[in-house]
């Protein structure tokens, strides 16, 4: 519906729209930090974000995955009132969060705490999307070419991000989180995903976490 509008409006005019768009959708979380990348790394997270393998949602029955997916929607409801985009939205968190080994509640949480599920966001440093993923990351193990305000793309790069953030600090989720966000080693950010995570989107049938990480509040 929003293509179809824009379709209509010169192009001047057009640009200066997804201008304001992005600009009403700025958010207020921090950016991952450009490293350099070791020539092995560098070679598994080109070969994550290039994986075009079809999302499938990894539960062990339909039954499963109905009632996650209709649970999350329902508490996704007042910030996606579209049923179509929250389904679309949380199959593809799912596919690639659980692709990861991340937990998918703690991708929603992260989500939240990063762009409030807008899909345009942008911060005030560049980051974008649903889960604020900087645009350097793209030339550093991707393409260029590649739309950060795609859905799927955003959510591959946002997933390998933070599993590679988990990997060299050895699991630790705080200071995954406080890398994830450019603010290592300060406790706001981290807390307010694990808050997040906890209060708004973890399941109370859940007795373990399935997340491999470890998380320190301080």
């Amino acid at each position: 519906m929003l293509c179809a509008a824009l379709r209509s409006i010169p192009a001047p005019r057009t640009s200066l729209l997804l201008l304001s768009l992005c600009m009403s959708f700025t958010a207020q979380a921090g950016a991952q930090r450009e490293e350099a990348l070791s020539a092995s790394v560098r070679a598994v997270l080109q070969r994550s974000v290039s994986d075009q393998a079809p999302p499938k949602l990894a539960f062990a029955t339909q039954y499963e995955a109905d009632v996650w997916l209709n649970e999350m929607s329902r508490r996704l409801q007042k910030r996606i009132p579209n049923a179509d985009a929250r389904i679309d939205l949380l199959s593809t968190v799912h596919y690639e969060a659980s692709r990861a080994g991340l937990d998918p509640q703690l991708v929603l949480g992260l989500i939240e705490v990063e762009s409030g599920f807008k899909k345009y966001a942008v911060s005030s440093v560049g980051a974008r999307g649903y889960m604020q993923v900087m645009p350097f990351w793209t030339k550093a193990i991707g393409s260029e070419e590649q739309n950060l305000f795609h859905l799927r793309t955003n959510l591959r790069y946002g997933c390998t991000i933070l599993r590679y953030y988990l990997k060299i600090e050895n699991g630790d989720l705080y200071r995954a989180l406080g890398r994830y966000n450019g603010s290592l080693g300060k406790p706001e950010y981290p807390n307010l995903v694990r808050a997040a995570w906890r209060n708004h989107w973890d399941l109370p049938s859940k007795t373990a976490d399935n997340s491999p990480a470890r998380f320190a509040a301080n």
